[in-house]
């Protein structure tokens, strides 16, 4: 059918991805790769500031708390902050590679309710790469990483060069990005979405 986006499942050519050797080693907290960012960011207050750790190969763990600001029906939480929790988590993915990628496609299923107040325990990885496409999946659990299944996602990244963001962005918070002394928070501003 024509027209239709991409698969997030990797094609038969796909390569199995490569940490960077700079990336931060596995255990190490990532940090937030924007102030302002919905997901990761300290400066929003009703973020989700998600916490993300690096793991092995190419995967990552996270976690955040759903708050009453996340709540779509009484008490739950809304299936889009759940859908930006895995989306976050996947896009930090992209650290450990060491490239700079934007969602192209997410498929994202909900499984249970998550209730206002519960820790969502997150994993992701890279699972294949072929060209600029990056194939990464991830898993949201409730009660502890090995809980009941809540949420999962599988996702297409597609590497970008900073002008996307340098085109696109409003400009005032792409120059102030941009000219942050500190080069490692320069470079990971421009990291993930969108």
């Amino acid at each position: 059918m024509s027209g239709t986006s991409p698969s997030p499942k990797p094609p038969a050519d796909a390569v199995p991805p490569v940490r960077h050797p700079d990336a931060p080693a596995p255990g190490e907290l990532l940090g937030s790769h924007y102030g302002q960012c919905f997901g990761c960011g300290g400066e929003q207050a009703h973020g989700l500031h998600l916490a993300a750790r690096a793991g092995e190969g190419v995967s990552i763990t996270a976690e955040f708390t759903v708050q009453a600001a996340h709540q779509g029906a009484p008490g739950l939480a809304h299936g889009g902050v759940l859908a930006a929790a895995l989306d976050e988590t996947l896009g930090s993915l992209n650290w450990l590679l060491r490239v700079i990628a934007v969602t192209g496609r997410l498929e994202t299923d909900f499984v249970r309710p998550v209730p206002v107040g519960t820790t969502l325990h997150l994993a992701a990885e890279v699972v294949a790469v072929a060209g600029r496409k990056i194939y990464s999946t991830a898993t949201g659990r409730i009660g502890g990483p090995d809980g009941p299944l809540a949420v999962r996602a599988d996702a297409l990244f597609i590497e970008v060069k900073v002008d996307h963001f340098v085109d696109n962005g409003r400009q005032e918070e792409i120059r102030a990005a941009m000219n942050d002394p500190d080069q490692i928070r320069r470079a990971r501003a421009f990291e993930v979405n969108p």
